[in-house]
């Protein structure tokens, strides 16, 4: 028998980590000849399907409404509940309200897997309302993965449903980067060491700590921090008031071909995110696979500092705490031993737990655990 799954949430085109390990899973399965689609919104007013490959199709139906960071796609309930006796696996990415409405009124009776990315932490009246729906999705699940064990662990909502808990690393593929363009970017800034970080700029990352920081290292050092968001301009107004502007640059968005380059170019890597909503994230991985050090920060509850090994592939601070973030990176670029250590360590952590190969074997295992097959 010919396994079928769909990956069930969030919207096209991609614009963050959870759509990142859909299309990952799609992607990663379908190139094994398995068939796994993936059903969303539409980000874009694009709607329809939009075939990958002959295993793996994309279907978005229409967005009428973007409600606390919810797409309100109506058409998702219709369309689940024509297509989803195709399929032995439903594979649904929390947290997702509308996904998980769908899911309900789908009347599909096969098996689930529900993906906890991360537990509802911001949107405080949303999850009032969504808990009972919540409830629900923890207790049809067959299986819950989360991308840490720490993570799933320590969640409030899945305590007494630990039986059915599991995780699975989120894999990357190696970031290779053309020579000739890292060299552009080093030539850029040279003589500097080179302190980057990368992601939306939004309030949870604690872009302000690493600028922050900045104030604390000497002129031998240049922060750059990529990725758009809302605070983009209240950055930049804080760099400006700081007096950093030669110290600290705001990239903006960077172009899925320059992503390499910019971990390939860089000394370490920075993550200063403050709050659980940042539950795994990926770039850190990603710079690992091109050998970076790692500065991440200790978040309570947070698969984080787990990614990041402290002492192997970096060093793990306080969040909310600039000058802790400089003595790390202080640290790390001081001492020639300690950053080869720290660089070999992160290579040697990426090759053994978050190879994109890695995750697919181990995707591909679990459902054939729930489908005892």
């Amino acid at each position: 028998m010919e396994l079928k799954v769909l990956q069930l949430g969030k919207f096209h085109p991609i614009k963050g980590g959870v759509e990142k390990v859909m299309m990952a899973f799609v992607r990663g399965l379908s190139a094994g000849n398995v068939y796994c689609d993936m059903l969303c919104a539409s980000a874009d007013d694009e709607v329809g399907e939009t075939r990958l490959n002959s295993y793996s199709k994309i279907i978005k139906t229409k967005t009428i409404a973007n409600k606390s960071a919810t797409m309100i796609s109506p058409d998702m309930i219709s369309k689940l509940r024509e297509i989803c006796h195709d399929y032995h696996i439903i594979h649904i990415h929390h947290p997702d309200p509308m996904a998980t409405l769908a899911l309900l009124l789908s009347d599909y009776k096969g098996k689930v897997v529900l993906h906890w990315h991360s537990d509802i932490l911001k949107q405080r009246f949303l999850l009032r309302l969504y808990l009972p729906l919540q409830r629900w999705l923890v207790n049809r699940a067959d299986l819950i993965l989360g991308t840490t064990p720490t993570y799933v662990q320590e969640s409030p909502y899945l305590k007494q449903v630990q039986e059915k808990v599991s995780y699975l690393p989120i894999g990357v593929r190696e970031r290779v980067a053309d020579d000739g363009v890292i060299a552009t970017i080093r030539n850029e800034y040279a003589g500097k060491k080179i302190v980057y970080s990368m992601g939306r700029l939004v309030p949870y990352k604690g872009y302000e700590y690493l600028v922050d920081a900045a104030m604390m290292l000497d002129d031998s050092y240049v922060v750059l921090i990529g990725g758009s968001g809302p605070l983009k301009a209240s950055l930049q107004r804080r760099v400006a008031d700081l007096g950093l502007s030669e110290k600290v640059r705001i990239l903006g968005f960077i172009p899925n071909d320059l992503e390499a380059a910019y971990y390939a170019a860089c000394d370490v890597f920075c993550l200063s995110s403050t709050i659980k909503t940042e539950a795994y994230a990926i770039v850190q991985v990603e710079a690992m696979s091109a050998g970076k050090p790692i500065i991440a920060t200790k978040i309570e509850g947070s698969g984080v500092s787990w990614v990041n090994a402290h002492g192997e592939s970096g060093l793990n601070v306080a969040p909310k705490n600039a000058q802790a973030i400089a003595d790390a990176i202080q640290t790390i670029c001081s001492s020639e031993e300690l950053y080869d250590k720290l660089s070999r360590g992160a290579k040697k952590r990426y090759l053994e737990l978050f190879t994109r190969e890695k995750m697919q074997a181990g995707l591909f295992e679990q459902y054939r655990r729930i489908l005892a097959w």
